[in-house]
C-alpha cells in the first residue's frame, strides 16, 4: 500500500501523523510512505530524517493526496483537504464529526472511507487512540488554568498551589475519565485544592483510591455541579461521549454563581464543547470572556507540545495503522472495536452515535 503523510495546517499545529520511526514500521513492513516536504519540522525531524527511514518526500499535500491509499493524518482535514480525497482512499486521522456538519458532509461527497481514531474502542471498551492525547490535554488543562489565572492575562492572581500562609486555588474537574484524571493529577502536584465531580460512583471510588484521599470527590448533579462552580477559581471541562457531542454541563445561567475573572477550560471542545458559551478558540488566541468568567477553548490542545504529543499518538496509532496498510478495510471485518473507527464510508455515515450526533441517517453497511 502507499501510505501518505500531509503537513498539518491547522492554526499551530505542529503534530505529524507518522514519526520516522513509524515510517521504518511501514516501509519494513513493505509498503511505500510519501511525506510531504516539512511535515516533521514541528517535532524537530527534517526531510532526510524521514529519507533515512525510508519515506520518499513529495513537495505539496496534493501530491500526497493524488497518490496515497490510505492518507494518515493527525487534526481532521480541514476544507481544503476534503476536495483532495478520493473514492475508495482511506483517511486515519481525528475526526470529531459530532459537532462538524461540514466536515462530514465534505468526507461524505469525497466517496472515501474515514476511520477516526476517537471512535475505535479496545477489547475493555477504552478508547484506546484518544488516551494519549486525553492524557496531554489533561496535563496542559492545569497550565492553561494557572496562566490564565494570572492578573496580567485578565485572571483572579491566584496561584495555583498557594503558599504557606496563603490557601491555593480550587480547582473543579468536571468528568473523572483520563482528561479528568491527568488533569487532577497534575493539579494535586502543584499543590491545588482539587475536586472531581463524575456521574459515576464506581468511578469516584476509584479515584478517591487512587489519590489516596488527596481529592474531593462528589456525584455530578445539578446542585453539585452548582455548588462547586460557585467555589472553584478554575473549571475543566473533561467530559466525553465517544462519537457524540459533548453534554452542556455548565449553563450560561450558571456563569452567574461564579467568581468574577474565574477560568473555565474546555477540553471537550473538539466535541462541541461541555460548556454551553463553549466556541472553539486557537493557540493564537486562547481564550475570550462571557459574563466575566475567562474562557479557554483551543481545540487542538496536545499541538503545543508536539514532540511529545506526536510519539505519544504513533505509540498508539501505528499498530492500527499497520493493519489497514497491511489488509485494508478487511482489518475492520477483524476486530469489532476497530470497525467502530470507521465514521464514513462511500457517502454515508456507518457510524451510529455520530449519525445521532449529527441527525443523520445511520447506514449499518458492509465494508467490501
Amino acid at each position: 500500500m502507499i501510505v501518505g503523510v500531509p503537513k498539518e495546517i491547522k492554526t499551530h499545529e505542529y503534530r505529524v501523523g507518522l514519526t520516522p520511526g513509524s515510517v521504518r514500521e511501514m516501509v519494513a513492513a513493505g509498503h511505500s510512505v510519501l511525506v510531504e516536504r516539512d511535515a516533521g519540522a514541528g517535532i524537530g525531524m527534517d526531510d532526510d530524517a524521514y529519507i533515512r527511514a525510508g519515506a520518499q518526500i513529495v513537495g505539496t499535500a496534493a501530491d500526497v493526496f493524488a497518490t496515497a491509499d490510505m492518507v494518515v493524518k493527525v487534526k481532521e482535514p480541514q476544507p481544503s483537504e476534503w476536495t483532495m480525497l478520493r473514492p475508495d482512499q482511506i483517511l486515519f486521522t481525528y475526526l470529531h464529526l459530532a459537532p462538524d456538519p461540514d466536515q462530514a458532509r465534505g468526507l461524505m461527497a469525497s466517496g472515501c472511507s474515514a476511520i477516526a481514531y476517537e471512535t475505535i474502542v479496545d477489547p475493555r471498551g477504552a478508547l484506546p487512540l484518544l488516551a494519549p492525547m486525553s492524557e496531554v490535554a489533561g496535563r496542559l488543562s492545569i497550565e492553561a488554568s494557572g496562566a490564565a489565572l494570572r492578573r496580567h492575562a485578565g485572571g483572579s492572581g491566584i496561584l495555583l498551589g498557594g503558599v504557606p500562609g496563603v490557601a491555593p486555588a480550587r480547582i473543579l474537574v468536571i468528568g473523572g475519565g483520563v482528561v479528568g484524571t491527568h488533569a487532577a493529577r497534575i493539579a494535586v502536584g502543584m499543590g491545588a485544592a482539587v475536586t472531581i465531580i463524575d456521574s459515576s460512583l464506581n468511578r469516584l471510588r476509584q479515584l478517591d483510591e487512587l489519590f489516596d484521599g488527596r481529592v474531593r470527590t462528589r456525584l455530578s448533579t445539578l446542585e453539585s455541579i452548582e455548588q462547586e462552580i460557585a467555589e472553584a477559581d478554575a473549571v475543566i471541562g473533561a467530559v466525553l461521549i465517544p462519537g457524540k457531542s459533548a453534554p452542556k454541563l455548565v449553563t450560561r445561567a450558571m456563569l452567574g454563581l461564579m467568581k468574577r475573572n474565574a477560568v473555565l477550560v474546555d477540553v471537550a471542545i473538539d466535541q462541541g464543547g461541555c460548556f454551553e458559551t463553549s466556541r472553539p478558540t486557537t493557540h493564537d488566541d486562547p481564550t475570550y470572556v462571557v459574563d466575566g468568567i475567562i474562557h479557554y477553548c483551543v481545540a487542538n490542545m496536545p499541538g503545543a507540545v508536539p514532540q511529545t504529543s506526536s510519539y505519544a499518538l504513533n505509540n498508539a496509532t501505528l499498530p492500527y495503522a499497520l493493519a489497514l496498510a497491511n489488509k485494508g478495510l478487511a482489518a475492520l471485518d477483524e476486530d469489532a472495536g476497530f470497525r467502530e473507527g470507521l465514521n464514513i464510508h462511500r457517502g454515508a455515515i456507518v457510524n451510529a452515535s455520530v449519525a445521532h450526533s449529527l441527525g443523520d441517517a445511520f447506514a449499518p453497511v458492509a465494508v467490501h
